[in-house]
């Protein structure tokens, strides 16, 4: 069973936002003309609460036989389609279920690694650059290498 959670980050911002739609409203006449910091605190106000359902969308749990979004159960057997928007965080996913009727689930989660990421991949393929023979060549020169030193012919006494 896998269970994801709202992230908390939501949280954080919607107080936030909170708080500005609060200060521009406590503003409006002190600071700036009359009706000037309203649309401010209006925009503020609602992120905030947008912000903050986020943060109550219940939990989404993945299990062997069902997704479970909150109290609502659902069998994989019933889905029948997956569609997602283009929105990464948030995840929007609308499923389609036996009967044509929709769901549309928000996981207003942290942003969504690849599958498999947090598994320790094994080394990458080697592919074949040089033939066997070859390869053995390089080696054999390799090998040389470390011991002499160089790889010409000529001593080092011949430079000079």
């Amino acid at each position: 069973m896998t269970r994801y959670l709202p992230a908390k980050h939501y949280l954080w911002w919607g107080v936030l936002a909170l708080v500005f739609a609060g200060l521009c409203a406590w503003l409006e006449g002190r600071v700036f003309p009359p009706l000037a910091a309203y649309p401010a605190a209006a925009l503020f106000g609602i992120s905030a609460v947008l912000l903050l359902a986020m943060v109550l969308r219940p939990a989404i749990e993945i299990h062997e036989g069902y997704l479970s979004v909150g109290k609502r159960v659902i069998p994989w057997m019933d889905i029948r389609r997956l569609d997602r928007t283009g929105w990464i965080s948030p995840l929007i996913v609308r499923i389609t279920l036996f009967d044509d009727s929709h769901l549309l689930l928000v996981y207003p989660g942290e942003l969504l690694a690849p599958a498999g990421a947090d598994r320790k991949q094994g080394p990458p393929p080697r592919y074949r650059i040089l033939r066997p023979e070859d390869e053995a060549e390089v080696e054999r020169l390799y090998q040389r290498l470390k011991t002499v030193g160089n790889l010409d012919q000529k001593k080092s006494t011949d430079e000079k």
